[in-house]
């Protein structure tokens, strides 16, 4: 009945916020609500699970949607993503953008959250889609995936560590096998994106923008590209620092690690982000920084995008409380399915309950008393199954996922093409991954 419930829960959403034109908030907020009541939810559990899932996805996200929604406008209204767009474009062609965003996003997102760095990245995508004269919705589908991809299979990201930890997987075994695979997946979401996704025409709008303020604040120069891309550069270099010489990793333990270790904390990075925006326009106005300005319309830009985001959390956290995780495991481990059960576990984790780490860590823990009986015994087939987990882990992303939303909110989707686009998008990545998985198992077992 939980499952029949869960498919019902997700029907009652789309039809809200596509036929009845129901605010997401709204939606996502009264449907988490029922779907605990028609479980049989204890009262308490329920406001426990609200007052849980908002603040802790929040707690997460928040500050940083915010901040990266400032960055964003500094970069939109200085003209310097336009600048930025201009100098990867002569690198790249105007017909590989989607292609560059795929990578890019692939890369940051092994040291960075995959919502963070969605938000660092998406001025860019944006200026680069809007100079070439391509929809927004392929290049955002495909950073979106590039992000997903490497955050779901490749360690340093905690999701896939976890999971090792849990299975006591050898974590060389697992980036070894983490990259490729991963990147075998990135390449068929590029595609996907290229020929499907981008098909759906959404307009980046920056470049009227860019010249409605620049007539309106009398900015005469945009500043270079170089300069115009420290304020993403420098906190993702924050956020990699961090990573790198985390303590219990390295073994390091000094004033300037404990530093480096602050600095590096994304709401930290971003922030200083923020000041090195400062740096952009050519005449620093106050009037900029206030209410009215540009940090003031970034921030009731961002409100929606927030409140959206802590509602996925919630149905996400009502989800978990309602045990369905139990029935899920239950039901696939009763069929011998080999490589392909602990894909399957995964994503129906993952669809059911939106978080990816999530995910990872549950199904791995599932699965660890029936890696005898399955007959993953070997270092490499414990190191298939991690793999596995995480391909299953991004299938699929959907209302009750905050990166459906920051994607979709933040590219001008509205969710019944947010779930045509991207969630479709994110079933391609997984299920290509599993096929690399299994692919990789007969040949390596």
């Amino acid at each position: 009945m939980e499952i029949l419930f869960l498919i019902l829960a997700v029907v009652v959403i789309i039809l809200l916020t596509t036929r009845l034109r129901i605010h997401p908030f709204l939606a996502l907020f009264i449907v988490s609500i029922g779907y605990g009541l028609s479980v049989g939810m204890p009262y308490s559990k329920i406001i426990l699970s609200i007052n849980d899932g908002f603040g802790s996805t929040l707690g997460k996200i928040g500050i940083i949607i915010f901040l990266g929604v400032i960055i964003g406008a500094f970069l939109e209204n200085t003209g310097g993503a336009f600048s930025i767009a201009e100098k990867v474009l002569k690198f790249i062609g105007s017909k590989r953008v989607p292609t560059a965003m795929g990578i890019i996003g692939y890369i940051v997102s092994i040291p960075v959250f995959a919502d963070s760095g969605f938000l660092l990245l998406h001025p860019l995508n944006k200026g680069l889609s809007k100079k070439a004269k391509i929809s927004l919705a392929g290049t955002a589908v495909a950073l979106g995936l590039g992000l997903l991809a490497s955050h779901t299979l490749v360690p340093p990201t905690p999701g896939p560590i976890a999971a090792a930890g849990i299975l006591g997987a050898d974590l060389g075994l697992v980036i070894a096998l983490g990259f490729p695979i991963s990147f075998i997946a990135l390449l068929a979401a590029v595609i996907y994106a290229k020929k499907y996704a981008s098909k759906t025409y959404i307009n980046p709008d920056l470049d009227d923008k860019y010249k409605e303020q620049k007539t309106r604040n009398n900015i005469q120069e945009s500043p270079g590209a170089l300069k115009s891309s420290i304020p993403i550069l420098v906190p993702i270099l924050l956020i990699v620092m961090k990573s790198v010489l985390n303590p219990e990793r390295t073994g390091w333990s000094n004033p300037l690690i404990e530093l480096i270790q602050f600095i590096g904390e994304p709401v930290i990075a971003l922030l200083i982000g923020v000041f090195l925006c400062l740096l952009l326009p050519e005449k620093l106005n106050k009037d900029m920084l206030s209410s009215a300005g540009w940090v003031g319309k970034a921030v009731k830009d961002a409100a929606s995008i927030v409140l959206i985001t802590g509602a996925g959390g919630i149905f996400g956290a009502i989800l978990q409380n309602s045990g369905i995780a139990d029935v899920l495991g239950h039901t696939l481990t009763d069929y011998n399915l080999g490589i392909f059960l602990p894909f399957l576990l995964a994503a129906a984790l993952k669809t059911a309950q939106g978080s990816s780490t999530v995910a990872l860590i549950t199904a791995a823990s599932i699965i660890l008393p029936m890696m005898p009986s399955l007959g993953f015994e070997t270092d490499m087939e414990v190191a298939l199954v991690v793999v596995a987990l995480g391909a299953g882990s991004s299938v699929v992303s959907h209302a009750n996922d905050s990166f459906f939303w920051v994607v979709t909110q933040m590219s001008g989707m509205d969710v019944k093409t947010g779930y045509r686009l991207f969630s479709v998008g994110t079933f391609v990545l997984g299920a290509t991954a599993a096929i690399a998985v299994f692919i990789a198992h007969l040949i390596l077992t």
